[in-house]
């Protein structure tokens, strides 16, 4: 009886599961399937699911409508050293404020975290402005810039150093290491899977980032992909099939980035997702 009453709580827990996937995976399955129809069928109604006629026609127009070649460029410039310059800093503030004792250091960490506490949104004005001063608008450092020190990416490397046993580093000081020997030597090697999984949020924060790119790049030769995208937005009308044409277009390399790094990905939010 308690079996068969435990087999129905998995029962519905698996259903509710794949109903939430669903729902979830939905407005991706329709950008797809709308990016194969006509204009005409995606404005039908009732709405019609599955496209009468597959066309790469959508496609083809998109991508010789669009520097999608730039786009990419300048995408992966900024990822890349986003990336890079973030994963670092947040590597060494972690270990920082996990591993060194010194007055003030939780302090400290809670200024780190406040940005969290509040909306961006509040600091696009401060950011624009300083951009504008240093005269670095309509620049791919204008890009780069506000994405190389992360909040989340300290919480992560903090989280993650603490669950470190004592007796590991205490034995390389014992060994003659410095602190920053310690930290390159013993630590890093360590923290390979959160380094990971950073270093794939970091990637995702950039690649979605729409808004900053919006206002501090107005030419289409220093955009990123996702700004460059809402070039396909008119004033009045909008070609919706070409619109999602060019989204499933620059989602393919984050759908192969994430699948490549998919162990690290889902090992790295195991270790340190759920320690204090």
């Amino acid at each position: 009886m308690e079996f068969k009453k435990k087999k129905n709580n998995y029962l519905i827990v698996y259903v509710l599961l794949t109903l939430g996937a669903l729902i979830m995976v939905l407005p991706f399955i329709w950008s797809i399937l709308t990016a194969f129809k006509t204009l005409t069928e995606s404005l039908a109604f009732p709405p019609k699911i599955v496209p009468a006629t597959w066309s790469l026609t959508n496609f083809i127009d998109v991508w010789q409508t669009l520097p999608f070649t730039k786009f990419f460029y300048n995408t992966f410039v900024m990822i890349v050293v986003r990336v890079i310059i973030s994963t670092i800093f947040s590597a060494m503030a972690g270990y920082a404020l996990a591993r060194i004792k010194f007055p003030g250091v939780n302090m400290i960490f809670m200024l780190i975290l406040l940005p969290m506490m509040i909306p961006g949104q509040v600091f696009v004005l401060p950011q624009y402005l300083l951009i504008s001063k240093l005269g670095l608008v309509n620049t791919l450092t204008a890009l780069i810039l506000p994405g190389i020190a992360s909040t989340f990416g300290t919480f992560l490397m903090r989280q993650f150093f603490m669950s470190i046993p004592d007796e590991l580093e205490e034995a390389a000081i014992l060994d003659g290491c410095t602190i920053g020997q310690t930290f390159i030597k013993v630590m890093l090697p360590l923290a390979k899977a959160p380094l990971i999984s950073l270093s794939i949020f970091t990637a995702l924060f950039a690649w979605k980032d729409l808004m900053w790119p919006l206002i501090v790049n107005m030419s289409p030769e220093k955009m990123p992909l996702s700004s460059g995208l809402a070039l396909l937005q008119g004033q009045y009308t909008t070609n919706y099939p070409q619109l999602m044409a060019g989204s499933v277009i620059a989602t393919i390399p984050m759908i192969l980035l994430y699948l490549i790094f998919q162990k690290q990905f889902i090992q790295g939010i195991a270790t340190t997702g759920s320690k204090d």
